[in-house]
């Protein structure tokens, strides 16, 4: 079994934490397990997976169309060199003669679905790359039943053709925090003994930021004491969210923490009054599922996959500013609320592991496996 995790970005985002978590579940799991991956991630697989063999690809792999190129004429040969059944790419390309069985994983419908949440680039790369997954892969593994239905309305694939795997959480990374962890997170971001709301997740268009903005400068409009906005991840290309934060009232505090080692992500969802992720849809929706970890009272959507991952231990609002403001003073104004979504948010956090998911990719494995060689 070979995992290609060379398109893991330096900085892990939902991705990068999927990738991650699934190889030292798999590692644990006593699974015999090639990782190929960046150089300059070598000693963190090692790290992660000391049962694995990991091997670093090339160095010219550092950028996209090099590390396409490189997956189409070096990977292959890399496959049967290691004499690998089964190549699992988990990033939507794959390498279309490797010789072994495939399994792509396919996170999201929305290239499809909404296109304009994406660059136009972004969006025909990966609808093109999703087309060839579903024509060539041995196996697709989605993460929601929510992207399997989306991707079965817009492709002529059959339904049974994808397995629908939920990710799990890391509870080492994530969990309710002690009172150090949330003063060191809230040194972290400057916010000094404020009360805040908290967003994490890159500020694109999908992400649905400017409603967020929008929609806390109305909520908290008439506080003496408000508390602040903070908002945490990678930059993005969501041109709206300046022009949103230019309409701020400069008596109200948004501060943009840009991305936040992991080491602190505990504290700051687990310390903030509400962990507000208005999405426009998510094909899972990690961040929604750590900040239940981590205790928090959450706020999002019923966009795609997000019911499936909160159920009812989140609340809901739709995804105009008008309705994230009426959602934000109702939870602010009421402590109850917010501390039973706290617990129930930590019980049902409870059912998303990474074992239970490296558990289902093995049998997805042995399925591809089986198929490919019934078929050759």
């Amino acid at each position: 079994m070979l995992i290609d995790a060379t398109a893991v970005p330096a900085d892990r985002g939902g991705v990068g934490r999927y990738v991650d978590s699934l190889v030292a579940a798999l590692d644990q799991d006593g699974a015999r397990l090639t990782v190929v991956c960046q150089p300059r991630d070598l000693s963190l697989y090692d790290r992660l997976a000391p049962g694995a063999r990991v091997v670093p690809a090339s160095p010219a792999t550092s950028t996209r169309t090099a590390r396409l190129t490189w997956e189409q004429a070096t990977l292959p040969r890399l496959v049967r060199k290691l004499a690998a059944d089964v190549v699992h790419s988990p990033h939507y390309t794959m390498p279309l003669a490797s010789g072994a069985a495939s399994v792509v994983t396919l996170h999201d419908a929305t290239f499809f679905t909404d296109p304009v949440l994406h660059s136009s680039v972004k969006a025909r790369f990966f609808r093109a790359w999703t087309v060839a997954a579903l024509r060539r892969a041995t196996l697709c593994v989605v993460p929601s039943q929510a992207t399997a239905e989306e991707l079965a309305r817009v492709s002529p694939l059959r339904h049974a053709d994808l397995e629908i795997i939920h990710h799990g959480v890391d509870t080492e990374r994530f969990h309710p925090p002690s009172p150090e962890e949330i003063a060191a997170a809230r040194a972290a971001v400057g916010i000094g003994g404020t009360p805040y709301l908290a967003f994490l997740g890159a500020l694109e268009p999908r992400k649905n930021v400017p409603a967020l903005i929008r929609g806390f400068a109305r909520a908290v409009a008439g506080w003496r004491e408000a508390p602040a906005l903070v908002l945490a991840g990678q930059p993005g290309w969501d041109t709206q969210v300046e022009r949103a934060l230019d309409a701020v009232p400069h008596r109200l505090r948004v501060i943009r923490a840009g991305y936040l080692p992991f080491g602190t992500l505990a504290g700051f969802l687990g310390g903030a009054e509400l962990v507000a992720y208005p999405s426009l849809g998510e094909g899972f929706g990690l961040p929604v599922l750590e900040a239940m970890a981590c205790g928090a009272a959450v706020l999002t959507t019923r966009r795609l996959s997000l019911p499936e991952v909160g159920g009812d231990a989140v609340a809901y609002c739709g995804v105009g500013a008008g309705d994230v403001a009426a959602a934000i003073t109702e939870l602010l104004a009421d402590p109850t609320r917010r501390a039973f979504l706290s617990a129930a948010a930590q019980e049902r956090a409870k059912e998303f592991s990474w074992a239970t998911t490296a558990e289902r990719h093995r049998e997805a494995y042995a399925k591809a496996w089986d198929r490919h060689r019934h078929t050759r």
